[in-house]
């Protein structure tokens, strides 16, 4: 096997290992922006791919390397956008204007909308908000959410699944449409 195919193949096992909990880092990065956080993770694995000689397991874990990346990449893409002069007058203004105030409406949206999820999650039980924490909102497979709760993956799956359930229905009594 040449070079060029061991570092093709290592790329798509860190690729396999670690795109799911990179993702799920990246979109806290990004305010929920599942198209952005797309672009970071993919940028990220090109520059891992760029510099395959990061992946030495000497040098430590490859996932606080790529995480490292991720967020070096979203706060340069945000120095990048506060750099440009800003653009108003006319017919642009206003545009801006009402992009400006559609967008404190999807803040204040969005803000409601998660206390109201913290109320539902604290109607479950701790392991169904523990399974869920690890698996929806840190992103780990079920093998590392078992792992991390100590807990066979079957466990895992069943409480994801009763958790989600009750979770439907916390939604469902306080008028929440998921």
């Amino acid at each position: 096997m040449d070079v060029a195919s061991a570092d093709a193949e290592r790329l798509k096992s860190l690729y396999a290992d670690h795109a799911g909990p990179l993702l799920g880092y990246v979109l806290k990065l990004t305010d929920g922006d599942r198209g952005r956080a797309e672009d970071v993770v993919q940028e990220t694995f090109l520059r891992a791919w760029q510099h395959a000689e990061a992946f030495a397991p000497e040098r430590g874990s490859p996932r606080a390397w790529l995480c490292t990346v991720a967020r070096n990449i979203v706060v340069d893409q945000a120095r990048a956008r506060r750099s440009r002069p800003r653009e108003v007058g006319g017919e642009d203004g206003l545009a801006i204007a009402a992009a400006r105030d559609a967008a404190v409406q999807d803040d204040q949206d969005r803000i409601l909308l998660g206390w109201e999820v913290a109320e539902a999650m604290a109607t479950l039980s701790p392991d169904h908000r523990a399974v869920l924490r690890e698996t929806y909102f840190k992103g780990l497979s079920v093998a590392e959410a078992a792992e991390v709760l100590g807990v066979p993956p079957g466990t895992v799956k069943s409480r994801t699944y009763y958790a989600l359930r009750a979770l439907r229905t916390a939604f469902e009594e306080r008028g929440i449409k998921p």
